[in-house]
Parts: C-alpha cells; structure tokens; sequence
C-alpha cells in the first residue's frame, strides 16, 4: 500500500489550490489549471506525483489550534535547510495569505512556525 496524496477539505478549491501551488511549486494535474471549476483539484510536482488534493464542502469549522476548542486534526510539516530560508518563507507564506499562529523560530534546537492556511489548516515550516 502506497500513499496517492492528502486531501484538504475546504469552501474554496480553487483559492487552497492556489495557495499551495504558489507556497510549494507545485502544478496541476492536466484538466485543473484554471479557468476549469471542479469540486475537487490536484495538484503534483514537477514530475507527476500527486500531493495534495482540495475537496469542495459546504461549511468547514477552522482549527483553533493553539487553542483546545478546535484540534488541528491534521497539520502539514513543510521544512527548509536554514534559519535564513525559514525567514524567506515565513514572508512568502504571509504573502499568499498564511496566518502565524505560533513563532518558536528561535528554539536553538528546531526552529519552527507554524501557520493557518487560508482555509484554516495548521502547516508547519521548521528547519531540519
């Protein structure tokens, strides 16, 4: 058994799909770029390998994480090589449309951040 890809439940495929396009190189499988409307999008890296797929719902209660009322119930871990490219990225993911919701960037052992995408979903990008 072999993983495909995970999928993002959210109001907005389109709009995630973006984000993370953008956030991680990524393209779409053929028959998703835009202008095409589906309920469901995937998108693969450079060589074709499915990562991530966005599924349309109607209403979708956001993680609350740090907070308990809501858990995250699935984050991504998303890492870089050095503290300077945790800064470059921090910025980039702010651009598209991130929310910080926990600085730890300056944990000596493992520096992190972790963020809400814009549909809710807590991504992290740590230096390893």
């Amino acid at each position: 058994m072999t993983m495909r890809q995970v999928v993002l439940d959210t109001t907005d495929v389109r709009g995630l799909a973006e984000f993370y396009r953008q956030l991680l190189d990524l393209a779409y499988r053929p028959g998703d770029e835009p202008p095409a409307e589906r309920d469901w999008l995937v998108l693969r890296t450079a060589a074709g390998t499915p990562q991530l797929a966005f599924q349309q719902v109607d209403q979708l209660t956001e993680s609350t994480w740090p907070d308990g009322a809501v858990p995250q119930q699935l984050h991504l871990d998303l890492t870089v090589a050095s503290y300077e490219e945790l800064l470059v990225q921090h910025e980039r993911a702010l651009a598209l449309g991130a929310r910080l919701r926990l600085d730890r960037s300056d944990d000596p052992d493992e520096p992190l951040r972790v963020y809400a995408d814009p549909a809710g979903h807590p991504f992290c990008i740590f230096v390893a």
